[in-house]
């Protein structure tokens, strides 16, 4: 979660758009057009951009001739609202709380304190300071710190806490950051399939790129430093379920192994898009909203970008807040085609 009192005006607008809970009594949007304020979790329909001005609360919208939504009383927050905040407020300062500490700063029992952060959040109180932490290594790491510098500045007590946080997270390993696949072997084949010719490769820890009408070269461009061979019969029985998944996206693929290069930002976007049932779409911010920063629907779309494995990881599955397809790596004609055979093709996606 982002600081409330640092947001800049686009920051609130998105906030707005993926309707934030967490951000409700922090800020109030106001619609010049209706006359009304709201609180950023409004349910109703999104207004116009162009008519909307953000107050710093209900006092200061309602001195610009504006009254209150009676959907969303945005000039009331209640007890459950304010104690969640504190609550995060004390996790990003001073890093994860016991659900005991979270107990006696709010004044409620730990289990229903619990049941409370995880409804309004998304997330555990532990399993949010968990993601800051591995937010925080990124972007060490993006600063040019090493791997074990980066880890203690983000607040590990040491390599092997970051390792057990991480280790069932899409095969994610701290060095694949910045190794280029050094030291690995990977095994791949092009599978003529009814979306056209799929390249498919494999490490000894599972598939890791799944893509469309390309070829062996590609695959050394994303992994310069792997050592790149044809597959042998012994991953046979792993590209047919490959295939399968493909020509029927409808299948449950959650048995197939990944194994996946990735930034944590990456790795969080790509676990979210693998929580998008099939048959179902999200907006950007949607999925930016999922990882508790609305403000992130640029960097997720460059992260679902970044995304090795086609279908496997659905990104499929997200399209643009003003309708259609949207962009995809591999043509949105296999986009569209993927999402008809999931049943979202139903809706009016064009």
């Amino acid at each position: 979660m982002l600081d409330p009192a640092s947001l800049s005006d686009d920051q609130r607008w998105q906030i707005a758009l993926a309707k934030d809970r967490r951000y409700d009594g922090a800020f109030v949007t106001g619609v010049h057009s209706t006359g009304i304020y709201c609180r950023p979790s409004c349910p109703a329909r999104a207004p116009h951009r162009k008519n909307v001005r953000f107050y710093a609360n209900g006092d200061a919208a309602e001195a610009a001739g504006l009254r209150a939504c009676k959907r969303c009383s945005p000039n009331t927050q209640s007890a459950e609202e304010a104690c969640v905040l504190a609550a995060i407020a004390a996790i990003r300062e001073q890093g994860s709380q016991s659900l005991d500490q979270l107990s006696e700063l709010t004044g409620y029992s730990p289990t229903h304190f619990q049941r409370l952060f995880k409804r309004t959040v998304g997330l555990s109180p532990a399993a949010f300071a968990r993601a800051l932490r591995e937010e925080r290594v990124k972007d060490a790491l993006a600063d040019g710190a090493s791997v074990t510098d980066a880890l203690y500045q983000a607040g590990y007590s040491a390599p092997s806490r970051f390792y057990n946080d991480t280790k069932d997270k899409l095969g994610m390993q701290a060095s694949d950051w910045r190794d280029g696949g050094a030291g690995r072997q990977v095994h791949w084949r092009v599978i003529a399939t009814s979306l056209g010719d799929m390249l498919v490769a494999a490490s000894d820890k599972g598939v890791c790129c799944l893509s469309f009408n390309e070829g062996e070269e590609h695959l050394r461009a994303r992994f310069p430093k792997a050592d790149i061979v044809e597959a042998n019969d012994d991953f046979a029985a792993l590209f047919d379920q490959v295939v399968a998944a493909v020509e029927e996206p409808l299948s449950d693929a959650s048995a197939i192994p990944l194994d996946v290069k990735g930034t944590a930002f990456q790795q969080r976007c790509w676990q979210a898009l693998r929580k998008i049932p099939a048959g179902e779409t999200r907006s950007y911010g949607e999925q930016a909203a999922m990882l508790g920063n609305p403000k992130a629907s640029r960097a997720v779309g460059s992260a679902n970008g970044a995304n090795n494995i086609a279908v496997l990881i659905p990104c499929h599955r997200v399209i643009p807040a003003s309708g259609g397809v949207g962009g995809y790596a591999y043509g949105p004609e296999i986009k569209a085609e993927l999402l008809r055979r999931e049943g979202a093709g139903e809706k009016e996606l064009f």
